[in-house]
């Protein structure tokens, strides 16, 4: 035979949870912010290239972040 239920524990107010939520929420928006930019579409698509396929287009694996973000970073 089971037996049920139906008590409530007693929560506790935590602050420093709600803090660490608050900031955990802005940096995981930052991180989708900064994912959903086209560059860096642009490096993960040029990456995914074999490096024959760099090659042909005057590239090497090491200058794709350059290529992709050197107008606007000084790399």
């Amino acid at each position: 035979m089971a037996y049920t239920s139906n008590a409530q524990t007693a929560s506790t107010f935590n602050p420093l949870a709600l803090i660490v939520g608050f900031f955990r929420a802005i940096g995981n928006g930052m991180v989708k912010m900064g994912e959903a930019n086209y560059r860096v579409d642009r490096a993960r698509t040029l990456m995914a290239l074999s490096d024959e396929e760099l090659a042909a287009r005057g590239m090497k694996r090491d200058d794709v972040v350059k290529h992709v973000f050197g107008d606007i970073m000084y790399l």
